[in-house]
């Protein structure tokens, strides 16, 4: 190893040397010029003004750095523990139990005790709603089974079938008076769909049969004439039924021919008749096998249940498909 007066870090500390070797280089300087090896093969070192400085880096834990070569003159680099970490202060005041619960991240909420008079009146809404929806599709809805073959070949014995009861469905407009430039006039019953009408077939209360439930179709309707003659034919108001839909020959009961006249609509013989401001003449599709109005009554009209809409099961199997209800027109396609 050269001696420190041979390389410039001598007393005169001017890079230049002082002994009878060969020249002195210049301390190596990492922002100004290069770094070239000695000759001899050694690196000069760093000026002290380069050494480490006791505020450079935080050394805690670190171990003692290994004494390497001859000291330069400069002071042995100081070693200093890194400052002890102060948390921030808390809130060390009084606190609630609230302000407790917080600080340990649990909050329980307490549960009111569940009483008997809850749970009966959450009890009681339930059973309530589930009858109110019960009841008011039983008041629109209904359905039937099919007790005979007086409607077929339409419908068949067994088969069950859903009536619309909101069909026929009426509506005072008298209670509407009060409006000013408003007059519901004498007839102030209307329907609200609609009123029944030829080849619809309907479920009604036997008039002959009270507690019994009949399913025809409608033939005439209130003010009508129908006429049956010797060879089967119906006519309505003078004209020819075209019914596609119907089974055997239609005959008067014990009668070759016969003439029924319905009374009109809200007059004092359809009183008297049926019972009802409207009444109505019906046979059943079967026209060989059918206790209907050839017989000599006739349906009021407060005795219909409703409208058949759908047959749902026949033959102990699911069935679904609309209702046999047809449009009775004339054979030349008009209505009677």
């Amino acid at each position: 190893m050269k001696d420190l007066d041979e390389i410039g870090f001598g007393p005169q500390g001017d890079g230049e040397g002082t002994g009878n070797g060969p020249p002195s280089r210049p301390a190596y300087d990492p922002l100004f010029g290069g770094w070239e090896p000695d000759p001899e093969g050694e690196f000069s070192p760093p000026p002290a003004w380069l050494s480490r400085r006791n505020d450079d880096f935080v050394t805690e834990g670190l171990p003692e750095p290994a004494s390497a070569g001859p000291s330069y003159g400069s002071a042995a680099p100081g070693w200093r523990t890194a400052p002890y970490y102060t948390p921030p202060q808390t809130y060390s005041g009084p606190m609630t139990e609230a302000q407790q619960a917080l600080q340990q991240g649990v909050v329980v909420i307490p549960r009111p005790e569940r009483r008997w008079l809850t749970t009966f009146r959450e009890v009681a809404e339930t059973v309530l709603l589930a009858a109110l929806i019960f009841l008011s599709v039983r008041a629109s809805f209904q359905n039937f089974r099919v007790e005979g073959a007086s409607m077929s070949p339409s419908l068949h014995n067994g088969e069950y079938l859903i009536v619309n009861k909101l069909s026929y469905a009426q509506i005072d407009l008298g209670m509407l008076d009060f409006l000013p430039f408003y007059d519901a006039g004498e007839d102030s019953v209307k329907h609200l769909w609609g009123s029944p009408d030829r080849g619809d077939v309907i479920v009604f209360e036997a008039p002959t049969s009270p507690g019994r439930d009949f399913i025809k179709r409608i033939i005439g309707l209130p003010g009508d004439t129908v006429e049956i003659t010797s060879d089967g034919k119906v006519i309505v108001n003078g004209t020819i039924l075209d019914e596609p839909y119907t089974a055997g020959a239609t005959s008067c009961s014990g009668q070759e021919e016969c003439n029924r006249q319905i009374p009109a609509e809200g007059s004092a013989e359809a009183e008297a008749k049926c019972g009802s401001n409207a009444c109505y003449f019906v046979m059943g599709d079967n026209r060989q096998n059918s206790s209907d109005s050839r017989q000599g009554w006739l349906v009021p009209e407060e005795n219909i249940i409703g409208k058949t809409l759908i047959t749902y099961w026949q033959d102990g199997s699911l069935d679904l498909r609309l209702a046999p209800n047809e449009t009775v027109a004339a054979d030349d396609g008009t209505e009677p």
